[in-house]
């Protein structure tokens, strides 16, 4: 809802092109679907798996009206980049912030460089309700009144409707439940950043003692912390040859992990009419094939960790030794 409201609030309809990427959950896609406009496709950069904002000035056409970086696994898009192309060509731009609470670039929050930022309040984020929830941030005033309007049935007052709007507005128990835990995020997010230096710390070493002998080196990689970037790490996202040997492995350990995202957006049936087929995004097809998430959240014990990264550990001696 928050992504479908930022884009009608800042006037993306049908007709319309939305620049984003194809390596994020489908609610990007969707929201711009839902908005009436087509989602167009921008690959992602190898190392950290963002936007490669360098392809975007390729992608702009006379219909593009908006561009939507997607800050994943818990840091940011480079944003002088993207609001400098945007600026440019007076497009505008709608952090998907989802699973960036708390991030920054340059200093800057995520959520607040943008025309919008989008957040996703699930439970399982860094800031997440005890249900379902979203929210805008914005500092242009007439956005913000065309938002509040478009949440609640486009009430001006009591009785009086000045736009068609929904019934998206965030209730109040999640509103407590996210004030209470909103004190604790950057809390939180220190810890997130702290299981992940253990995890590159023990895999790092497993992967130098065990570099790929039979396995192909390009399909391990380390997530990576963008310089001037501050990760708050909602995924601890890595790739890894045979990966889903790997799932299979940490599943009979009975240890939680997830593949974000196997399916990339291009590719889904649900976006065939858009005419994407495989090949033309090779970047975001290679990473939907080697990307697997440990488990992460404030509460991992450091031996917890060390759990993982020893099945990670022998994984990777599997796929060194070739067995």
């Amino acid at each position: 809802d928050a992504l479908i409201l930022a884009l009608k609030a800042c006037g993306v309809g049908p007709g319309d092109e939305v620049i984003t990427v194809s390596h994020t959950f489908f609610a990007t896609s969707e929201a711009i679907l839902h908005a009436g406009a087509t989602p167009v496709y921008v690959d992602i950069r190898s190392d950290s798996m963002l936007m490669d904002t360098s392809l975007l000035e390729k992608r702009i056409t006379p219909k593009t009206k908006a561009i939507i970086p997607v800050h994943l696994y818990g840091q940011t898009v480079d944003m002088d980049e993207v609001m400098g192309v945007a600026r440019k060509r007076g497009l505008k731009v709608i952090e998907d912030a989802a699973q960036a609470h708390g991030a920054r670039y340059k200093g800057k929050m995520a959520g607040a460089m943008g025309d919008v930022g989008c957040f996703s309040f699930y439970f399982s984020k860094n800031l997440g309700a005890y249900g379902e929830g979203g929210f805008c941030s914005t500092n242009d005033p007439d956005i913000a009144d065309r938002l509040e309007k478009l949440r609640n049935h486009g009430h001006r007052s009591k009785f009086e409707h000045a736009l068609v709007g929904y019934n998206s507005r965030l209730d109040e128990l999640q509103a407590v439940v996210l004030r209470s835990k909103l004190k604790r995020l950057a809390q939180g997010n220190e810890s997130r950043r702290k299981n992940a230096e253990t995890y590159n710390e023990l895999i790092g070493a497993a992967a130098m003692k065990f570099p790929g002998k039979g396995a192909d080196k390009k399909s391990f990689r380390l997530p990576i912390e963008i310089s001037g970037n501050y990760h708050v790490y909602h995924c601890f996202a890595l790739r890894v040859p045979r990966r889903n040997d790997l799932f299979d492995l940490l599943g009979k350990k009975e240890i939680g992990s997830g593949i974000h995202y196997k399916v990339p957006n291009h590719l889904q049936e649900a976006v065939r009419h858009l005419g994407y087929k495989k090949g033309d995004l090779p970047v975001t097809e290679q990473a939907c094939d080697d990307v697997i998430s440990l488990p992460m959240y404030p509460a991992l014990k450091r031996e917890q960790v060390v759990e993982v990264c020893d099945v990670v550990r022998s994984h990777l001696e599997s796929c060194a030794s070739g067995r």
